[in-house]
């Protein structure tokens, strides 16, 4: 670990690919369509406070993908929202589980991670029909010798889909919408304030991936670790899928925001190295030509958690000075 006087200071040089625009430009003009909303059911959640939909949206490809959408029951004002992006190896899970936004106020619509949701939580239940691309099986390492075919090219496509998913549900702001998400949530939360430009608040923690080339060096933990163990066996495979890993590194990604950001970090975590968020934070917005507020609290005694429960009590705060004016 870097001394944190270090980390305040760090700014990694990047090797980002020629076309890393052109990319991200193609890729989202291929998943546009006319119609992004496919349905959106009300579930019954046992919770008298609460009103949840069972929503389907079209991602990457036009695949159909499934996410949550919550909202405090029987409001009827506006309400600014919240779309949230799970972690590595989680689904959307059970529509109970992620109640902190709507209870603070705030639509909530939560994504489901296409082709995972297996390693943690409650399960998913949006497959990802595009896994056949020589790789791993986890999803770090999915179609990892080529930026077209790896599995983060579809699973951002969904992330940048859901925010425009969320301007169509009614009772909404649509200019009032807050990226958040932690550790992989925290990746795609990112991705998305490079590529959504009027995106109003961004809340990070963790971001993974994020710094690649340093965290792959540093730790053997997944899912930085099942890329170490793909490149293990294929000897010689590095020089692809570090081309890869550049067309979805989140520091390139922070470098093209431009909404208010909020990060957390965990100063001895081993599964996102510190440098990786610092370094996100440091080259934050400086393509943009904005100047948008930004913060960093970090945790010096906490590894991969961060804050936990203490930052999210802080993300609550800052977002009503960001999102209630």
């Amino acid at each position: 670990m870097r001394p944190r006087i270090d980390l305040e200071r760090y700014r990694p040089a990047l090797q980002e690919p020629t076309g890393f625009d052109a990319f991200w430009h193609d890729t989202l003009k291929e998943a546009a369509q006319p119609e992004v909303l496919v349905s959106a059911h009300p579930v019954d959640t046992g919770l008298r406070l609460t009103e949840t939909w069972d929503v389907t949206f079209r991602g990457f490809g036009g695949d159909p993908v499934r996410a949550w959408f919550s909202r405090p029951a029987g409001v009827r004002d506006r309400l600014p929202a919240v779309v949230e992006y799970a972690g590595y190896g989680r689904g959307r899970g059970l529509p109970h589980e992620r109640l902190t936004w709507v209870n603070a106020g705030y639509a909530h619509l939560l994504m489901d991670n296409r082709g995972q949701g297996d390693q943690y939580g409650s399960g998913g239940a949006t497959p990802d029909p595009h896994a056949s691309a020589p790789g791993g099986p986890g999803p770090a390492v999915r179609g990892l010798l080529s930026p077209r075919d790896h599995h983060y090219r579809r699973l951002i496509t969904d992330a940048v889909r859901a925010v425009e998913t969320l301007r169509t549900l009614p009772g909404l702001h649509g200019t009032r919408i807050a990226a958040v998400g932690n550790s992989q949530g925290g990746g795609l939360a990112l991705a998305v304030a490079g590529l959504v430009p009027d995106l109003a608040a961004l809340l990070v923690t963790a971001p993974f991936p994020c710094g690649v080339r340093r965290a792959l060096d540093l730790t053997d933990a997944g899912p930085y670790g099942e890329i170490a163990t793909y490149l293990s066996v294929h000897r010689g495979a590095e020089r692809a899928a570090y081309d890869t890993l550049a067309h979805i590194e989140g520091i390139s990604f922070a470098r093209r925001a431009h909404a208010p950001a909020h990060f957390g970090v965990g100063l001895r975590d081993t599964v996102c190295p510190p440098s990786g968020t610092y370094g996100a934070f440091n080259h934050y917005a400086e393509l943009s030509g904005a100047d948008p507020r930004k913060e960093i609290h970090p945790y010096p005694f906490n590894g991969h958690e961060g804050g936990d429960a203490m930052h999210v009590r802080r993300q609550l705060d800052w977002l009503a000075e960001e999102l209630n004016p």
